[in-house]
C-alpha cells in the first residue's frame, strides 16, 4: 500500500510533441494497460453478453471521429500518443475512457450491468472561499478505480503551444482526470452509471478542453456542450471562488452552482434529470456512495471556517467511507488524490491510498 511520490512527465510544445512524448515514455505500460481494458470491454462482465474484441474495436472506431471533432488539437494528441505507443486509435479511446466506453457498450448492445463490474469511484468536494483559511477555497478529490490501475497512476505538467500550461492527475493513455491551469480553473470528476451512453467524446478529453478556460462559467459551457459518451459528474473551481456540479449524462446536464456552502459528490445522481438515465446500482455500493456523500458533508459543515490544506488531505483519508481499500467483490480502492486551491495556484496530489502515502506539492510549468 505504500508507494513513491506520485511520477511526474513533462509534456510541452505542439500536440503531437506532447502525444508521442506521453506513448514513447510509457509505451509497455500503455500497451498492458490497454490489453486488460479491451478485454474486460470485450466479456460478458460488462453487457452480460460477450461482444467480443472486434466488436469492442469497431465501437471504439466509430467515437474516433467524435473526438475529432470535439478538439482537433486534443484528439491529435490522443492519437499521437497511440502512435508512439503502438496502439490503435480504437484502443487510446479505450485505454482513456474506459468509463465513459463501458457505458456506450452496455448501450449498444442493451444488456444489464452486473453487480461484479459496477464502480464505486472517487469523492470529490469543492470548499467556498468563506469556508478556508485567508479566504482561499479549494478543489480535492479521491481518485477510485478497480485496485489494477493504481499501477499506472501519473501525474502529467503541460506547457502546451496553444493552450494554458496546467497540471493533470491521470493514468497513462489518458489525457487527463483531475487538472488546474495557470488561471485557477479545476476541473475533476466522478464516475456515474449512465444507460444512455453513445459513440460520443469521452471524458478525459473533456476534463483537458475544459482546462483550456479561463473560467469556472467557460469550463461548464465546455462540459455542457460536450457530446458526452457516458456519464460523469464534473466539478469545476476558479480563482475567483465561482464553482459549479455538474451532472453529466450524454441526454442530461443538471447542475449545482457553489454558494457558501461545500459542494460534494459521490457516484449517484441527485437531479431527477439523470436519475432517469441512471443505471440501477447494487445496495451495496448505493450505500458506499450515499455514506462517504453524507461523511463528506458531515466534515465539511462541521468545520469552523478555517479548511486548510491538511484538512483537505486528511478527508481524503477518512477512513470508514472515503478512504476505499479494495475488497471483494468490486476490488475498487482510492488509487490516489488531488487537492487543488486555486487562488494560489497549489495543487497536491498523491499516489495509492491516501491513508499510506504522502501528496507532493507540485507547480505548474510557468508560462515562457
Amino acid at each position: 500500500m505504500k508507494r513513491p511520490p506520485i511520477r511526474i512527465l513533462d509534456l510541452s510544445g505542439s500536440p503531437e510533441q506532447m502525444g508521442f512524448t506521453h506513448g514513447a515514455t510509457y509505451r509497455d505500460e500503455i500497451r498492458a494497460y490497454t490489453d486488460e481494458r479491451v478485454a474486460l470491454a470485450a466479456s460478458d462482465l460488462w453487457t452480460g453478453q460477450a461482444i467480443g474484441r472486434d466488436g469492442v474495436l469497431a465501437l471504439a472506431d466509430s467515437m474516433v471521429a467524435a473526438h475529432q471533432a470535439h478538439s482537433p488539437a486534443l484528439a491529435t494528441e490522443m492519437l499521437a500518443m497511440a502512435d508512439a505507443a503502438g496502439i490503435t486509435p480504437a484502443e487510446a479511446v479505450i485505454v482513456g475512457g474506459f468509463t465513459d466506453f463501458v457505458d456506450t457498450v452496455r448501450a449498444h448492445k442493451g444488456g444489464p450491468h452486473p453487480d461484479e463490474v459496477m464502480e464505486d469511484d472517487c469523492t470529490a468536494f469543492i470548499v467556498p472561499d468563506d469556508m478556508a483559511a485567508d479566504g482561499t477555497g479549494f478543489y480535492g478529490q479521491t481518485w477510485d478505480m478497480h485496485d489494477t490501475a493504481t499501477e499506472y497512476v501519473v501525474l502529467l505538467r503541460l506547457a502546451p503551444d496553444d493552450a494554458p500550461n496546467a497540471v493533470v492527475f491521470t493514468t497513462t493513455g489518458a489525457l487527463g482526470q483531475i487538472g488546474m491551469n495557470e488561471l485557477g480553473v479545476c476541473v475533476g470528476i466522478n464516475n456515474l452509471t449512465a444507460t444512455d451512453g453513445k459513440p460520443g467524446v469521452t471524458w478525459p478529453q473533456v476534463v483537458r478542453h475544459a482546462l483550456t478556460t479561463e473560467s469556472a462559467a467557460e469550463a461548464k459551457d465546455v462540459i455542457m456542450d460536450a457530446d458526452l459518451a457516458g456519464g460523469h459528474s464534473f466539478l469545476v473551481l476558479d480563482a475567483n471562488g465561482e464553482g459549479f456540479s455538474i451532472e453529466a449524462m450524454p441526454s442530461a446536464r443538471p447542475f449545482d452552482q457553489l454558494n457558501g456552502q461545500a459542494l460534494v459528490h459521490t457516484n449517484h445522481t441527485v437531479h431527477p434529470e439523470a436519475q432517469a438515465v441512471q443505471g440501477d446500482r447494487s445496495p451495496m455500493l448505493m450505500d458506499s456512495s450515499m455514506r462517504r456523500l453524507d461523511i463528506a458533508t458531515k466534515i465539511l459543515g462541521d468545520s469552523d471556517g478555517n479548511l486548510t490544506a491538511d484538512d483537505m488531505m486528511e478527508l481524503t483519508r477518512e477512513p470508514t467511507a472515503v478512504c476505499q481499500v479494495a475488497v471483494e467483490p468490486y476490488h475498487v480502492e482510492s488509487s490516489g488524490a488531488a487537492i487543488m486551491r486555486p487562488r494560489t495556484l497549489d495543487f497536491w496530489a498523491c499516489w495509492g491510498l491516501p491513508s499510506h502515502n504522502e501528496f507532493t506539492s507540485v507547480a505548474i510549468p510557468p508560462s515562457n
